[in-house]
C-alpha cells in the first residue's frame, strides 16, 4: 500500500477483504464503484477474462450533468446509465462491489438507481 493517508489505507484494507469473496463471472459480472471528491465511476467487469464489459462515469459524454459532478444526483444518473448500458449488452444480474467505500451516500444512490433501472443484484 503506497498511500499513507489513514483513510485511504483503511479503504484499501476493506477493499481487499471484499475482493476475497466478490468475483465477477461471465454469467454474473462484478459492478465496481469508485468515487473521488469530484466524480463517480462505475464499471461492469468479468474477472474470469479480466475485461471491462460496460462503464459509465460523470466524465463520460453519455451522462449529461450540470453543475457539481460529485453529488448524489450525479451518482443517480451514473447508476441509471450503467444499468441501461448493461441491459443493452445483455447483462441482467451483477455482483455489487463497493470497492471499500461505505454503503451510504453516493455509493448507495448509484446502487439504488441501477436497481430501479432494471439491474438485479
Amino acid at each position: 500500500m503506497a498511500k499513507t493517508n489513514p483513510r485511504t489505507k483503511s479503504r484499501l484494507r476493506r477493499k481487499m477483504h471484499i475482493r476475497k469473496t466478490v468475483r465477477g463471472t461471465a454469467a454474473r459480472p462484478r459492478l465496481s464503484v469508485f468515487r473521488s471528491a469530484n466524480h463517480i465511476y462505475a464499471q461492469i467487469i468479468n474477472d474470469e477474462t479480466g475485461t471491462t464489459l460496460v462503464s459509465a462515469s460523470t466524465q463520460s459524454g453519455d451522462v449529461k450533468l450540470k453543475g457539481h459532478k460529485g453529488n448524489k444526483a450525479a451518482a443517480v444518473k451514473v447508476g441509471t446509465a450503467i444499468a441501461k448500458k448493461a441491459i443493452d449488452a445483455g447483462i441482467n444480474t451483477v455482483t455489487f462491489d463497493r470497492n471499500g467505500f461505505l454503503y451510504h451516500g453516493r455509493v448507495q444512490a448509484l446502487a439504488d438507481a441501477a436497481r430501479e433501472a432494471g439491474l438485479k443484484f
